[in-house]
């Protein structure tokens, strides 16, 4: 399993946010639940499928194995997910 944490840091709403990701959607969602992220923050109508994170959750990430991802990973890691996202949908 592969998941993925970005380095940007958004602020909104007292919070700064990061994207997670990883290599599929059930990846993915096994690790939200895993570390508790809230289905809500998953974002399945954006540019590219992803859970946004707290800055807080990244860390959460990081110590249960998720790997820093610099721009160029997150990009093609959300490609992968938006063709797996569409392929579903049909």
């Amino acid at each position: 399993m592969a998941i993925y944490v970005d380095f940007v840091c958004i602020e909104f709403r007292g919070h700064k946010w990061c994207h997670m990701l990883a290599d599929t959607l059930q990846e993915l969602h096994e690790f939200a639940a895993l570390i508790d992220v809230d289905k809500r923050l998953f974002h399945r109508n954006a540019s590219y499928p992803h859970y946004d994170v707290t800055v807080q959750m990244r860390e959460t990430a990081i110590e249960y194995g998720a790997q820093p991802a610099d721009r160029r990973k997150i990009i093609e890691c959300a490609k992968k997910l938006k063709i797996e996202l569409n392929s579903n949908a049909t």
